[in-house]
Formats: C-alpha cells, sequence, structure tokens
C-alpha cells in the first residue's frame, strides 16, 4: 500500500545536486507572489512570465493560466509529484521559466487551516477551470487576434487538456492527496499504513 503522501523534497534536492540542467537557485518564486490556482504543497509558482513551454517536460503538473486576456499569462501547480520521476519532471518545467518563478517552499507557509481554506474554495478554480478548457480547447478564437492563428491552436489544445486533468483531478484524486498533507504539515511526517488522517 502506498503512504497517502510521499515528501518530494528530498529527491528534489538530490536531483538539483547532480549537475543536471535543474539547479536549486532556480527556486526564487515569492510566496506573496503565488498563482491563486496552484493546489496546496511543498511546490507552486509564483509571478512568471510564461513561455507556455512548462508542459513540454510537466504535462501532469502544469498548467497556464488567463491573466492576460485569451492568450497565455502565467503557470501554477495543479498537481504534486508524488513520485521520483514525477519530481524530475517537475523541475524540469519549472526551469523552463525564464523568470525563475517557481519555489518549493511550501511547506514553509502552507497552514492547516490555509489548506481547508483552499479546499472550501475549490469550487473557484474548477469553474475557471471548465471555462477556460472550453475556450482555448475549441478550434476559433477570434477574439484573441493574432493569437487566433490556427499555428497555436495545437499549443492552446495542450493547455486545455491540462485544464481538463486539473478538473479530473479535483473532483477524484486531490482531496486524498490534501489529506495526506495535512498530517505532514502536523505531523512533519510521511503517515504509516492504516494511520487515521485529518479532514478536510
Amino acid at each position: 500500500m502506498e503512504p497517502s503522501y510521499w515528501n518530494p523534497l528530498p529527491t528534489a534536492r538530490r536531483l538539483t545536486e547532480t549537475g543536471s540542467h535543474v539547479d536549486a537557485a532556480m527556486f526564487t518564486g515569492k510566496w506573496e507572489e503565488r498563482n491563486w490556482r496552484n493546489v496546496p504543497g511543498p511546490f507552486y509558482a509564483g509571478e512568471t512570465d510564461s513561455l507556455a513551454i512548462g508542459r513540454l517536460d510537466a504535462p501532469r503538473h502544469i498548467s497556464y493560466d488567463d491573466d492576460h486576456g485569451g492568450g497565455f499569462g502565467g503557470e501554477f501547480v495543479f498537481r504534486q509529484p508524488t513520485d521520483g520521476g514525477e519530481v524530475f519532471d517537475l523541475l524540469c518545467g519549472a526551469s523552463l521559466e525564464p523568470c525563475q518563478g517557481y519555489n518549493w517552499d511550501g511547506d514553509d507557509h502552507w497552514t492547516v487551516e490555509a489548506v481547508r481554506d483552499w479546499w472550501r474554495g475549490r469550487g473557484r478554480v474548477r469553474a475557471w477551470a471548465v471555462d477556460t478548457a472550453a475556450d482555448w480547447g475549441a478550434d476559433t478564437h477570434p477574439h484573441w487576434g493574432y493569437n487566433a492563428d490556427p499555428q497555436y491552436l495545437g499549443h492552446y489544445h495542450d493547455a486545455a487538456r491540462g485544464h481538463r486533468d486539473f478538473v479530473a483531478y479535483i473532483d477524484d484524486g486531490l482531496e486524498a492527496y490534501l489529506r495526506g498533507y495535512l498530517f505532514w504539515l502536523e505531523h512533519r511526517r510521511e503517515p504509516k499504513p492504516g494511520e487515521a488522517l485529518p479532514d478536510l
């Protein structure tokens, strides 16, 4: 039986110390500037200047917002990593962000009540993801100006897939993850199989 929460940070630190292209120095994002769509957990995107390429390496973890109108705005983490391969993917995706707006110090900021508040307000982010997926998944976008160029459609359709994945995760999977994360925040250790988890 897999643990209900796995701490990804030791693996992340190890990966950034191996001389690969991912470097701990790239994590300079500010908690106060985090995108409200980030799911609770250690990783998050703060202020990013998105080239909308993070999903090339981490499609199961990174998605894009629409805060600049019809075009891409910033990036956010919609699913935290749960094994070593996913940590590497997320690190690689974050490394593509030119302003180094990601960070991995969420554990220093999230509290049990803040996680519960985010979960209670999940309807807002879910509704946003549903609407944006419908828009970005369409085949024509006359209101986007130059972004309506057909050469961008594949990119928008992939982004819409990420939004749909986010909705599916909110509906099935995220609650269990967050309950395990609450345990981690309370005890600073991974729960053992069979241990009771806090309620959201």
